[in-house]
């Protein structure tokens, strides 16, 4: 989990707990009502222990551990679920098309297993599916923001002021300007090897989008045509699966370069096609 739970906090707002302290402060609040005001802090009393071993005993059973961290994992699944159709909202058209036609295609992939093997749950293989839809959603929402960044650089321009810097350079009247110089070059050059970077991003993301909707679309024909389930496994999901976390990996290493050319802008200029898998 990407957080550290409190056991303790959690017993604290199970709901049984919560109707244990109104249960006790209720009984107080009874016995000074109604002529019991010297018994009145018994209810209290009884309630401040019992919550004290409650919250002694049970946030420290393994059982209950276990409880907490799988209601833990469903709310940060929900959470990245809404977070990611925010993002698919944030796409342009022509990117929701591509988005929504993978998802119809994994459904489908479920619904034709199901239907030509008679079995009610597909395999672990197909419904890895589901997390390389979401990684597909993920590379698109880099590639598109990647893809209009580098539009945006005019190369050649780069490549003129370098040659500009170097002439400069070269006829500088003095040490000090010659190295002023020299300094422009060379974030002249890093800019321009980062460009080349991104660039080469941009090519492996988008042939990453178009293995994966390949993919889907294989695992389709495959799933209707097989006969019989055991078929499946001569699909190679292990290398569609990895090849997407080489991708990860990678734009994860070029990422502080991405962020600090304030790549983080999710308002495109213009439309970016994406490669779409020919539509069926």
């Amino acid at each position: 989990m990407s957080e550290k739970v409190s056991y303790v906090k959690e017993a604290l707002k199970e709901p049984l707990n919560i109707w244990g302290i109104v249960a006790c402060v209720a009984a107080s609040v009874y016995a000074s009502t109604f002529g019991h005001a010297d018994l009145s802090w018994l209810p209290l009393a009884a309630g401040a222990g019992a919550e004290s071993l409650y919250l002694a005993t049970l946030p420290a059973t393994a059982g209950y551990r276990r409880v907490v961290e799988r209601r833990m994992r469903r709310r940060e699944l929900a959470d990245r679920n809404r977070r990611r159709e925010a993002l698919i909202r944030e796409f342009e058209p022509r990117e929701r098309e591509a988005v929504e036609y993978l998802r119809w295609l994994k459904n489908q992939i479920y619904s034709n297993y199901k239907k030509f093997t008679r079995v009610d749950e597909v395999p672990d293989q197909i419904r890895s599916l589901e997390g390389v839809w979401e990684s597909f959603v993920d590379f698109l929402d880099t590639y598109r923001r990647l893809k209009n960044h580098v539009r945006s650089v005019n190369r050649q321009m780069i490549q003129n002021q370098i040659a500009q810097a170097e002439r400069a350079m070269q006829s500088a009247p003095d040490d000090t300007t010659a190295r002023l110089y020299e300094k422009n070059l060379e974030f002249l050059n890093k800019r321009l090897q980062t460009t080349n970077d991104i660039e080469r991003s941009v090519k492996r993301v988008e042939a990453q989008l178009q293995s994966i909707e390949s993919f889907f679309a294989l695992v389709n024909d495959q799933v209707i045509t097989m006969p019989t389930p055991e078929h499946i496994s001569s699909l190679d999901f292990e290398s569609l699966l990895s090849s997407i976390e080489l991708t990860k990996e990678i734009l994860d290493q070029t990422a502080p370069v991405f962020n600090s050319l304030d790549l983080s802008d999710r308002s495109p200029v213009e439309s970016i096609r994406p490669p779409v898998a020919q539509r069926q």
